[in-house]
Parts: C-alpha cells; structure tokens; sequence
C-alpha cells in the first residue's frame, strides 16, 4: 500500500490517478499510523513553500515524515515535496524545512526566460538514479516551478535540466527520492517512473 500524504498543499487526485493505473493499493491521507504502515510514501505538492510548511506543522506531519526518513520507508517527493525535503528555501525565508536532506532552494535565476518555468525539458543524468531505469536520457518531463534545488551533496542529484541554470531535476539517497518535475503530468516517460518507484517500495 502506497500512502500519499495529503495537506491541503497537493496535486494528490493526479498522483492517486497515476499510481492506480499500476493496480496499486493507494489511501490518501494525513493519519500518522496510515503513513507509517504504509510500504511507500508519497509527499506531493504545489503552491508556496511556506504555507506547505504551515499545513505540514499545522497536520503533525513533518515529525512523521521525519520518521519515515529514519524507518527506511521509501519515500517520493514530488515537485513542491522535493523542495520540502531540504532545509530552507529563499521564497519563504522564514520557515524551516523538514530537512531530512542538505541542501536550500533558490529562486531561478532571471535570464530572459520566462517565470515560473511551466513546459518540457530534457532530462541529463549526472549520477545513477533508480527511478529513471528504462528511462533514457534526454527524455523530456513536465515542470511548473519558479525555484530550484541547490543540494549540499553533488552525489545525491540524479537528473538536472537547463533552464537559466542548471537544475536539480531529481535527486536519491537511500530511501528518499525526489522530482523537481512532474512524473505523474509527464505521460509515458512519468508513468515508467512511477512504476520504478513501485518497484523500489516492493523491493525494499
């Protein structure tokens, strides 16, 4: 059973709608032993870093995401869920993070391109990264975000795309595994992504 974490912050019907296509157990929720039980963890999200730390504090949920970090649980950061992982963002410089990565989230540069980032890009894979298996790169995928990851650890990025910058597209350590992108808005490429993930949860 695959938990998505819902808080009010999410494109969880999306998500929900992808996984059940690979005939996944699925319960979309914000109940602390429902996430702990589950086999997979998913964290989506969209909207501002800030009030997603708001609900996430405000639900009692960034202790429990914490725990599935240090239970091992796999867990998969989606988008705003990717930047929630990490420390502390420079759109909401005032709230912390849940932090179970190194690492902050900046603004993307303003170089001519257009802001937020909405569209295709392709993907480049600097390190190995589970997810992407059967995935080649130079496959486009879906964003929409106006900031970025800036990762302590070089080691941990697993994608990048060039957008003004080079973004942290994805990122894996142990347990944890995050997109900047969309998978689930990324048609078949996104699927086979998710279907990865699938495959880590019932292999770990």
């Amino acid at each position: 059973m695959i938990a998505i974490i819902d808080y009010d912050a999410g494109n969880i019907k999306s998500v929900e709608k992808a996984i059940l296509t690979f005939g996944e157990e699925v319960i979309l929720t914000r109940d602390r032993e429902a996430i702990l039980s589950a086999d997979g963890v998913i964290l989506p999200g969209v909207g501002s870093f800030g009030e997603a730390m708001n609900k996430l504090n405000d639900y009692g949920l960034t202790d429990v995401i914490k725990e599935v970090a240090d239970r091992k649980i796999p867990l998969l950061g989606i988008c705003l869920g990717l930047q929630l992982l990490f420390e502390y963002s420079e759109e909401s410089p005032e709230a912390k993070g849940i932090g179970v990565l190194k690492g902050h989230i900046k603004r993307i540069p303003d170089t001519g391109l257009k802001i937020p980032h909405i569209g295709w890009n392709d993907l480049s894979y600097p390190n190995p990264g589970r997810l992407f298996k059967g995935v080649p790169e130079g496959t486009y995928v879906y964003f929409v975000h106006s900031y970025y990851l800036e990762a302590d650890d070089p080691a941990i990025v697993t994608a990048t795309t060039e957008y003004g910058t080079t973004i942290q597209a994805s990122v894996e350590c142990g347990n944890i595994l995050a997109t900047q992108f969309h998978p689930e808005k990324s048609s078949d490429a996104g699927l086979k992504m998710l279907e990865n993930f699938i495959g880590i949860v019932e292999s770990n």
